[in-house]
């Protein structure tokens, strides 16, 4: 709880730091708030985990390693985004303190005991994200991104808390041990309300974690929204919302599984194609990160179909190398864009020639993506692969496979721009010190977890 209490105040403190024109201070001060968090966080890791404040927490071996990844991913791209905050001049401060709200539901719902905190935890996240969507108010794109996030956001919540409600009728309760009993204890006479609320509530993290057909509108909120602020909802926001996706599945569900089972069946199925097919299809690098996060999406849903210590491995594992590649690829379209003006891919024409070590950044960015082997993206598909395996699903491995050399076509697409095509202007691309830092730490990152998984699975 100590990170929370941290984070809240650090927040405050941010605050202030803007209303006094410090505005040379909100990093230093973020990132130095940001280490004491992590700081609370890794003095949890040896103590036997008890449920906290009545049962609303629990900060287990689960919950802290997601926390801290949630932390570290949040300082690598406020760093990032250092450039972006101070291009809007206006209410610097305001972006810095939103997104440590976010990330305070974002450490809630990875911690979650109880529903309340479930849905209080959400609704810090997202409400935070409505609004930096939105940030650009004389973007006409940044202004229906929000919008649109907004109306998804309130549509999947009404499922979520109608589905809580259900199962809050059939138990009597709110804490994720007393409704883990209440399945044990009656798995031949559940009641039809519970299998209702196990319904919803799919629905509802389906939404939240960006899965078909429920994406609907997460492309075009990605598309729309700054592209900084596109790279914290892709990793943050998504690693937080898997994580309690499967903490609910992992600590009540799993004796239904064959209830629930075939219906996320289906929605993999249906993610994997919608994501990657539409990927394939369109012009802009920046829609095709979007699409294609759907589709990974789909793969991370993989470890709630074959819950164990194998799945919760390879979701933590596949996640941060998702975040890892993705913030250098939307970095790099930031920088692209900022100088280019344009998200085609014939932006990335000739950066091979031009700018090789960021082409060449950006490509083992593609290749993790794409899941090509000494890559960490090749490490948490074959992990995920692996956990599906065990559950045999081969049907689902045929078709995720056949998903995945999709994948490898649009990836290496702006690949084939970068070294390939020649570019009508001559120009260099102006990156800065801090960028070019934050993209060779997720490089070093990604190959790490590519050759030596074991850093982060020893965790578990």
């Amino acid at each position: 709880m100590g990170a929370i209490i941290t984070l809240s105040l650090l927040a405050i403190l941010i605050l202030y730091l803007g209303l006094y024109k410090a505005e040379k201070a909100l990093l230093p001060v973020t990132l130095i708030g940001l280490a004491l968090a992590l700081i609370f966080e890794l003095r949890l890791w040896g103590e036997n985990p008890e449920p906290l404040f009545h049962g609303m927490v629990l900060f287990d071996r689960f919950s802290v390693v997601f926390s801290i990844a949630c932390i570290v991913l949040s300082g690598l791209i406020v760093s990032l985004s250092k450039e972006f905050f101070h291009s809007l001049k206006a209410h610097v401060a305001e972006y810095y303190a939103l997104v440590i709200f976010s990330l305070i539901g974002a450490i809630a719902i990875t911690s979650y005991h109880n529903f309340a905190m479930l849905f209080v935890g959400i609704e810090i996240m997202s409400v935070a994200v409505y609004i930096l969507s939105g940030i650009r108010k004389v973007d006409t794109y940044s202004n229906e991104a929000a919008l649109k996030y907004f109306i998804m956001g309130a549509f999947s919540t009404g499922f979520l808390l109608f589905g809580i409600a259900l199962m809050y009728g059939a138990t009597g309760s709110f804490d994720l041990s007393i409704l883990r009993d209440y399945v044990t204890d009656n798995t031949s006479s559940i009641s039809p309300l519970f299998y209702a609320g196990i319904s919803l509530l799919l629905i509802g993290l389906c939404f939240k974690v960006g899965a078909a057909p429920f994406h609907f509108w997460t492309p075009d909120v990605y598309d729309g929204a700054p592209t900084m602020i596109t790279t914290y909802m892709s990793t943050v926001v998504k690693v937080a919302s898997f994580a309690a996706f499967f903490r609910l599945f992992d600590f009540v569900l799993t004796p239904l599984d064959a209830y629930w089972t075939p219906v996320l069946l289906t929605i993999v199925v249906i993610t994997l194609f919608v994501g990657n097919i539409t990927a394939v299809m369109q012009n802009s690098f920046k829609r095709m990160l979007a699409y294609s996060s759907v589709s990974h999406a789909g793969y991370m849903l993989f470890a709630i179909l074959a819950i164990g210590p194998l799945a919760s491995n390879g979701l933590l594992v596949y996640s941060i190398a998702y975040s890892l590649a993705s913030i250098i690829g939307f970095g790099a379209l930031y920088i692209v864009k900022r100088d280019v003006g344009s998200e085609l891919f014939e932006s990335f024409n000739g950066l091979g020639r031009k700018n090789p070590l960021f082409a060449g950044l950006l490509t083992v960015a593609m290749l993790s993506l794409a899941g090509i082997p000494f890559t960490a993206g090749f490490i948490g598909k074959f992990m995920m692969f692996s956990a599906a395996m065990s559950q045999y699903h081969i049907l689902l491995l045929i078709l995720a496979a056949f998903n995945a050399v999709i994948g490898v076509f649009y990836y290496l697409r702006v690949v084939v721009h970068m070294y390939f095509k020649n570019a009508e202007d001559e120009f260099v691309l102006q990156i800065s010190p801090m960028h070019m830092t934050i993209f060779v730490i997720a490089f070093i990152g990604t190959l790490v977890l590519g050759v030596y998984p074991d850093v982060l699975t020893s965790l578990m």
